[in-house]
């Protein structure tokens, strides 16, 4: 099986993300255009939810997963490969199915009672089914990140994306008749065939990489199991507890907020309208970027992984230093497009400009959200994920608090949230990078975060001053564009003259390794 190089294996990723990431952006904003501000809000509400079931059955496992793979790798035990896997789909397997009912059982009072929206029932029942698909989609996953094989990961995302938007126009459209709930329920539809065309793909590619026979002795692999179990709940029990404590929270999140504004003076259905425009528009705004820092932080965990298992501390520093500076890289080019066209871009993808004073606020510090992904997986890999735990756990608790104490004050209502969210994700990044720090003394390099902080305020001079020279006056559309390519022509000049991106680096992008030398 081809095994890739950590930034290869990233780059992959990222282009596969890049491509998921536009197609999402095009599902939401079909989404957005066919169903409205509330029709989105009942249609996020759901999520949360959903995050919070499929993270209970994984139980961290991926991470945990990848991690063994690629120390049992290293040492050539394609014996414990098979046992890892085994034990890992007989688990989610039993967990996918205890979820899965206790989600369809426990819709009625989720959606009435706590979500205060009883018309969340249906979205909530209509999404059930993709629990057991997308647990056995994530052992397999985290089996090739293991083997640092990035290639299927990063074929079955755009699979499930492609799916999903070429069925969600129609299922919503179909179902809208019925009423808001029902398209909400129809583009979940849409979701978990998606799931299940990418599990397809992913199990199509298993059948032909593997290198042993997964039904041979299943059951004699699962009862010995049990010090590979330990193993597993070792690394994936702290893991899945700081996603758990990230979707406890991003469940608890509307219910809060649809609270704190009711004290608030604020009706339900505006309310709601206000928390999907939040939700629904702004926050898939700010983490469209993410998928790069994703897809540095899968990469990371076996590369650290194996680096950490032969105590090789150099290599570690290095491949933690040029993740965290391509995420800043990419993250300063993300605040100033966000930050100086939040305006037009809100207007042209959501018809709602309005909403763009939330952007404006939240834009400046979601590079600090960037940093998180890379940050998290480093901690996993070195076995620190406990302590990734207990400070998601802190970040969670005092955005939950500032969500309650901000957003039930009149004069701030959804503005609290918004200024809520933006004081957890600061809280969690700061909480790693100081907890790494500690662990292997780990430093930032200033000159490159200086180099970074000037290309962004000499870009955003740019960009504004091209916004306003534009010669596209009469199409929005044009205009926009238009400055943000000369804006983006700007600040690729700025980072390569000044080094932030090496040479050797761009050599093991895919396509662009022909071209260098």
């Amino acid at each position: 099986m081809t095994k890739q190089s950590f930034l290869k294996g990233a780059f992959i990723l990222i282009l596969a993300g890049l491509i998921t990431r536009i197609l999402g952006f095009v599902n939401k904003i079909v989404v957005a255009r066919i169903m409205g501000a509330e029709g989105v809000g009942l249609y996020m509400m759901a999520v949360p939810t959903l995050l919070l079931i499929i993270t209970l059955t994984q139980l961290g496992l991926p991470v945990a997963i990848s991690k063994l793979v690629a120390e049992a790798d290293a040492d050539n035990d394609r014996a414990r490969i098979k046992r890892i896997l085994v034990v890992s789909l007989s688990v989610t397997g039993i967990l996918s199915i205890f979820f899965t009912a206790l989600m369809i059982l426990g819709a009625p009072l989720i959606s009435q009672t706590l979500l205060t929206d009883s018309r969340a029932f249906y979205p909530l029942i209509a999404i059930s089914p993709i629990v057991p698909v997308v647990a056995i989609s994530a052992v397999l996953r985290g089996y090739f990140q293991g083997l640092q094989n990035m290639k299927p990961t990063a074929i079955s995302q755009v699979i499930e994306q492609v799916i999903r938007i070429t069925l969600v126009a129609t299922f919503t459209t179909a179902f809208l008749p019925y009423g808001l709930e029902y398209a909400a329920a129809g583009a979940m539809i849409s979701v978990v065939l998606g799931e299940l065309a990418s599990l397809i793909f992913m199990i199509t590619i298993f059948k032909r990489k593997k290198r042993f026979r997964m039904r041979r002795q299943f059951f004699t692999y699962v009862k010995e199991g049990k010090k590979t179990l330990d193993d597993l709940l070792g690394i994936a029990i702290p893991t899945t507890g700081s996603r758990l404590i990230g979707s406890v929270s991003f469940f608890f999140e509307p219910i809060v907020v649809a609270q704190s504004l009711a004290i608030a003076g604020v009706a339900t259905s505006l309310a709601t309208a206000q928390y999907g425009e939040l939700s629904g528009y702004v926050i898939p705004m700010l983490l469209l970027p993410t998928f790069i820092t994703h897809s540095l932080s899968v990469s990371l965990v076996p590369a650290i992984s194996e680096a950490a298992y032969q105590k090789n501390y150099g290599l570690i520093h290095h491949r933690l230093s040029q993740a965290l500076r391509l995420a800043l890289v990419t993250g300063g080019g993300s605040v100033v497009v966000l930050y100086v066209f939040a305006v037009p871009i809100m207007d042209l993808v959501y018809n709602a400009p309005t909403v763009a004073t939330y952007l404006k606020i939240m834009a400046p510090f979601s590079i600090f959200l960037y940093f998180q992904s890379p940050l998290q997986a480093t901690l996993q890999a070195l076995g620190l994920a406990k302590a990734a735990m207990i400070n998601s756990f802190i970040g969670a608790f005092v955005k939950i608090a500032a969500i309650f104490i901000l957003a039930s004050r009149p004069e701030f209502g959804i503005m609290g949230a918004a200024l809520a969210i933006v004081i957890g994700f600061l809280l969690v990044t700061f909480l790693h990078f100081a907890t790494i720090v500690k662990a292997i003394s780990f430093t930032l390099n200033i000159r490159d975060i200086v180099k970074v902080v000037a290309s962004i305020v000499i870009t955003g001079g740019f960009a504004t001053w091209f916004w306003n020279q534009s010669i596209f006056i009469n199409s929005l559309l044009h205009k926009t564009i238009s400055s943000i390519l000369l804006a983006g022509i700007v600040y690729l000049v700025l980072i390569t003259v000044l080094g932030l991106v090496k040479k050797e680096e761009l050599a093991r992008v895919p396509i662009l390794n022909k071209w260098i030398t």
